[in-house]
């Protein structure tokens, strides 16, 4: 079974290298298609010298749209049977891909959610307000849809691509978690969440969500939640 990861990508020069070489050493992906969502640093030159790997295809936006606009570019070019999302920077460990992957090559999903709140492995000890508030969002967010999820806003989401297929995404920034957790939820997809480890970095180790995202987030639960 074809798999593609699509790893949205913003002034990620510090990681984007390493990450890259991370996603490939698995050796699961068929396809690593990376949106470059015009970054202002050195990524795009670092992308340029290592999109050598016929592994790997690079987009380039020609204005920064957001990690939602970023994802929906490479979904439209993703060929895989299975759709994996991954961050460009090292929160986010490729080792546990097949984790992930599991319960779909298992017939049992549809969607995967890696979970940060559910087990797994190591943990970085970070922000407080943070968790609180990833954990309302996914409260909220299980009000409307009925799931029990314990981490909605993981950037870790697996999907069967007849089911991506099924989706338009609208929001351009991070508003795209809950809109397609409730989307995916009214198509009544069979969803999975598996516990994993995250490396959480800070602010100053370029950290870019912030508490007008988290309003924006609030605002797509209602938004898509309600709307039919």
């Amino acid at each position: 079974m074809e798999i593609t990861v699509v790893m949205p990508a913003y002034n990620e020069e510090q990681y984007i290298k390493s990450i890259v070489e991370r996603v490939l050493a698995t050796g699961i992906p068929t396809e690593l298609i990376i949106v470059d969502d015009y970054s202002t640093d050195s990524t795009r030159s670092i992308l340029k010298e290592i999109s050598g790997d016929e592994r790997i295809k690079v987009c380039y936006h020609n204005k920064n749209m957001g990690k939602g606009a970023a994802l929906r570019t490479g979904f439209k070019e993703a060929t895989g049977e299975i759709v994996i999302v991954q961050d460009a920077d090292l929160e986010y460990d490729p080792a546990e891909y097949p984790r992930l992957i599991k319960p779909i090559l298992d017939g049992k999903a549809d969607v995967v959610y890696g979970s940060r709140f559910a087990g797994g492995d190591a943990h970085r000890v970070l922000f407080f307000w943070h968790m609180i508030g990833n954990k309302l969002l996914t409260l909220l967010s299980n009000m409307f849809t009925n799931l029990n999820l314990t981490d909605m806003e993981t950037c870790y989401k697996v999907f069967r691509k007849e089911i991506l297929d099924q989706v338009v995404i609208k929001e351009n920034r991070f508003g795209f978690e809950p809109e397609i957790t409730a989307k995916i939820s009214k198509l009544g997809a069979r969803i999975y969440e598996v516990g994993i480890s995250y490396s959480g970095r800070s602010y100053s180790e370029g950290k870019k969500i912030n508490w007008k995202d988290g309003l924006s987030a609030l605002w797509c639960i209602i938004k898509y939640n309600m709307s039919k």
